[in-house]
């Protein structure tokens, strides 16, 4: 299916693994992908779903997307302490690409299911501090994928988290206020830890200039898992080098969001980045809330999904963009019970995007539905290289 002149999504059911791939490709431009890939049988062991999810995503590589390359890989398992290892094991020792691995159940009934963004004409290595690098043109894409430690509680892992890595950033040139686009933060008992996580960004943030007064991340904080339990929090990040100033900027959706610091923590709603060829936006974990900070629809998740779809809306059209423009989808649900109900929603509005729904905890109890999503549009902007 073909949603206009530079986008296409596809759908494939190839037993036992069902893929959706929406590609982006502005004319002689660099065409980027999201694919989707989950097995519909349940009754195969998790090494037999495994291996379809894997085979699938390499026979892409080597066939219909031949030329492209994986930039970030997320593997959502059921029981990461009995999967992760077996996952682990069929993969090669160089895997080539960033691997981050939650234990956030597939709501399908499955033990597995990946999202990949791939690009085409980058050249990728792994550098030597440990963040993954997509080069083309005049950017370097810097990936982390699954770092971890085991600190004492949440507080400290994160903190350590977020040193690391801007002490990986230093090291490449970079800064975490001026070149990271996106962090995602999977915390284990978030109803019990997610506090720890808030208390050290928000301080760690202050000391790298990033306040209420200039600007903080695209982020997304929520229920997941590692295989060890005593890794608390575990965090995925992307950044940008080359960027120039005023290539990068934020989304508010003030009539329908308030700011987050208004309640306590430290994230931006959305973010975008401008090239010369076209638009990223990337959108933080959002639900249902208003502009006053309160949860709308409280134990109504009907209500609560489509008043997150008109926050999501107004965010991606504050950025020039539309729910047409948006390339991947990943739904959580702190019940699983609810998913018979949001699938069945998502399915009659966003039949054709590729999408991932998984049992995770939202951060605040009373928020039953949080999604998160990516964008491309085509601009021509001669202030900036192409992507």
């Amino acid at each position: 299916m073909m949603n206009d002149t530079n986008k296409i999504v596809n759908t494939v059911e190839t037993a036992p693994a069902l893929t959706e791939i929406f590609k982006f490709q502005p004319p002689g431009g660099v065409a980027e992908y999201h694919v989707t890939v989950r097995v519909a049988d349940t009754g195969l062991a998790f090494t037999e779903q495994a291996e379809a999810v894997l085979s699938t995503l390499y026979g892409l590589l080597d066939g219909e997307l031949k030329g492209a390359v994986s930039v970030f890989v997320r593997c959502f398992l059921s029981d990461a302490a009995n999967q992760a290892d077996p996952l682990q094991a069929l993969l090669p020792d160089a895997v080539g690409f960033p691997l981050s691995i939650v234990e956030q159940a597939p709501l399908n009934g499955t033990k597995i299911a990946l999202w990949a963004y791939l690009q085409e004409g980058v050249q990728s290595r792994v550098l030597p501090g440990g963040l993954f690098e997509a080069r083309h043109g005049a950017y370097r894409h810097l990936w982390s994928a699954g770092a971890y430690n085991r600190a004492a509680n949440s507080e400290y892992q994160t903190r350590l988290l977020l040193n690391d890595y801007v002490m990986q950033l230093m090291e490449q040139g970079c800064r975490l206020a001026d070149h990271c686009v996106r962090t995602w933060f999977f915390v284990q008992n978030v109803d019990v830890n997610y506090g720890g996580v808030v208390k050290a960004r928000n301080e760690v943030f202050v000391t790298q200039n990033l306040t209420e007064r200039t600007h903080y991340i695209a982020s997304t904080g929520i229920g997941g898992r590692h295989a060890d339990p005593k890794v608390l929090v575990q965090m995925d990040a992307y950044a940008v080098d080359g960027l120039r100033p005023g290539q990068m900027g934020y989304l508010y959706a003030r009539t329908h969001l308030n700011p987050t610091y208004e309640y306590g923590v430290s994230f931006e709603r959305g973010a975008y980045v401008d090239y010369g060829d076209r638009r990223q936006v990337f959108i933080s974990g959002t639900a249902s809330i208003n502009n006053k900070g309160e949860i709308l629809h409280p134990r109504d998740v009907r209500r609560q999904t489509e008043r997150m779809w008109e926050n999501v809306e107004t965010l991606l059209a504050e950025a020039g963009c539309s729910y047409g423009d948006v390339g991947q989808m990943i739904v959580y649900l702190r019940d699983a019970a609810d998913y018979d109900v949001v699938k069945a929603m998502y399915d009659a509005r966003f039949p054709h995007v590729p999408k991932v729904f998984v049992h995770a905890a939202v951060c605040r109890p009373g928020w039953l539905v949080e999604m998160e999503c990516m964008a491309v549009k085509a601009q021509k902007n001669d202030q900036f290289a192409p992507f």
